[in-house]
C-alpha cells in the first residue's frame, strides 16, 4: 500500500492502546483520578449517602434507613489539535510510515492531555486563554486560602477547608513555582526537607498527600487573565471524567482546516486529532484552592 494514501489513517494498535496512559502523564487531573467508561453525550453520575448504621438493643425495634441521592451533569467537550507539514511528509518511503505517524503524535498528544487540566481547573479554552461559557463548574470556584507564611501552612489551611466539608484532602496539584518552595527546602545541614516530591506531572508526593506538578495549575501564559492560582487540594475522585470518543488521527489533503490557507496552493497537507472528554464535578466542597496573596 502506498504511505499516507487515504483521507483516514487508523493510529496503529501500539500507538493508540497506551494512549490513555499518555494523558495520565500529561495532565495531574488524570494523574491524580481515574477516568470512567463514558458514552457520547451529556450524562448524569449518582453518587448516595446511606448514612450510618444503627444500632439495635436486645428486643428492640429497628429503625429506618434513609438513601439521599446527589446527582450531577457530566457534559462533552472537544478538543483539537491541527498540524500542518509540507507536502513532502507524505512522499516518505513506506518503511517510515510508523516514524512519521509517531512524530505527528509527539506534538498532539501532550497538548490534548493538558487539554483536560485546563478545563476542569479554569474551564477556559487552550488555544486562545479565554473562558469558555459552557464549562460552568471549575475546580477555581472552591473556596480559596492565600499562600502566606511558610507554604506548608496553606496546605494546611487548605486540608482544613476540605475537612469543614466533610472530605479527605488526600492529592494536590501544584504550579511548577510553588511546587519549587518544597522541592529547594533544604535543613540548615543541607539535607532535602520534603525530598519525595517531584516537580513532574507524575504522581508523587507531598505533606501526605498524592502529588502532581503542571504548569496546567496556574494557567500562566494560557489564561487571558492571571488566575493567581498555586494549588488545588483535595480528594481529586470527586472528578468524574472520561474520554467520550477515542482518539483518530485524520490525513486532510485538501481545503483550508485551521485558517491558515489552501493546503495544495502551499504544498502543505495537514493532521487532525481529536478528543472527546466528559467530565463533572461530584463535589466542590471536596476541594479548596490556594493563590498567591499578591494576586488578591
Amino acid at each position: 500500500m502506498a504511505a499516507m494514501d487515504t483521507g483516514d489513517l487508523e493510529i496503529p494498535d501500539q500507538i493508540l492502546d497506551p494512549w490513555l496512559g499518555k494523558v495520565q502523564g500529561g495532565s495531574t487531573v488524570a494523574t491524580l483520578s481515574g477516568s470512567i467508561p463514558m458514552k457520547f453525550g451529556q450524562g448524569h453520575t449518582m453518587t448516595f449517602d446511606i448514612g450510618e448504621a444503627e444500632y439495635v438493643g436486645e428486643g428492640a425495634n429497628k429503625g429506618p434507613s434513609t438513601v439521599v441521592p446527589t446527582v450531577k451533569t457530566v457534559k462533552p467537550f472537544k478538543f483539537h489539535k491541527t498540524v500542518r507539514m509540507t507536502e513532502e511528509v507524505k512522499w516518505a518511503d513506506e518503511d517510515h510510515q510508523l516514524k512519521a505517524v509517531e512524530q505527528v503524535l509527539s506534538l498532539i498528544q501532550p497538548s490534548l492531555s493538558r487539554a483536560l487540566d485546563f478545563g476542569v481547573f479554569h474551564g477556559i479554552n487552550p488555544a486562545s486563554g479565554a473562558t469558555v461559557v459552557a464549562m460552568t463548574e471549575t475546580l477555581s470556584d472552591a473556596d480559596s486560602v492565600a499562600a502566606s507564611g511558610e507554604p506548608y501552612e496553606a496546605i494546611d489551611d487548605a486540608d482544613r477547608l476540605v475537612l469543614a466539608n466533610s472530605c479527605i484532602p488526600s492529592d494536590i496539584a501544584l504550579d511548577p513555582l510553588f511546587a519549587a518552595e518544597f522541592a529547594t527546602s533544604r535543613t540548615t545541614d543541607g539535607i532535602k526537607r520534603y525530598p519525595e516530591l517531584s516537580m513532574q506531572t507524575a504522581a508523587s508526593v507531598l505533606e501526605g498527600h498524592r502529588a502532581s506538578v503542571s504548569r496546567t495549575v496556574s494557567a500562566s501564559g494560557v489564561s487571558d487573565d492571571s488566575t493567581g492560582i498555586f494549588a488545588f487540594v483535595g480528594d481529586f475522585s470527586a472528578i468524574q471524567w472520561g474520554v467520550q470518543r477515542r482518539i483518530g488521527l485524520e490525513l486532510i489533503e485538501y481545503g483550508d482546516p485551521d485558517g491558515q490557507g489552501d493546503l495544495k496552493r502551499n504544498n502543505q497537507i495537514a493532521f487532525r486529532a481529536e478528543v472527546v472528554y466528559g467530565w463533572g464535578i461530584a463535589n466542590i466542597g471536596a476541594f479548596a484552592v490556594i493563590t498567591d496573596p499578591s494576586s488578591s
